[in-house]
């Protein structure tokens, strides 16, 4: 058996301004395979789903309740350079985002901010000179 992920699905309170958010802020691309009950991006070698919140607690079989302000889980974009983190940052504060943190030179030697989207999920946009992109714009660990 091989580690992997395939999908990630996000609970978002209106698919639509949700779809239009990833497409317009992050550039992302929905799939054909999306309907009107779901969108699909395809990232990289993972699928990002986009499913109601109400409808994916159901699917689950738990009673629908509001997320807390931090539920202890980011996604992160890498970007191959610090002004493709400031575009990004700055196309999805055009769209109505909250940018948690401006983007800046971290502790870790990167620079990087952090929005969260209409539906409290957080996000790092960050450029990492220890984790270089391949042409496919992966990163690729060392084994």
């Amino acid at each position: 058996m091989y580690p992997r992920i395939n999908l990630v699905t996000l609970g978002v309170s209106n698919l639509q301004r949700s779809i239009d958010f990833y497409e317009k802020g992050l550039g992302w691309k929905r799939s054909e395979e999306s309907n009107d009950n779901v969108a699909f991006f395809q990232i990289g070698t993972i699928v990002l789903s986009l499913f109601g919140e109400e409808a994916l607690a159901e699917d689950i079989g738990i009673p629908f309740q509001k997320r807390q302000e931090f539920s202890g889980i980011t996604l992160a974009q890498n970007q191959t350079s610090e002004a493709e983190v400031d575009v990004v940052i700055n196309k999805v504060r055009a769209l109505g985002a909250t940018i948690l943190k401006e983007p800046q030179k971290v502790f870790w030697g990167g620079y990087s901010g952090y929005f969260k989207d209409f539906d409290g999920h957080i996000f790092e946009v960050a450029f990492n000179p220890f984790f270089p992109l391949n042409e496919k714009g992966e990163i690729v660990l060392n084994k």
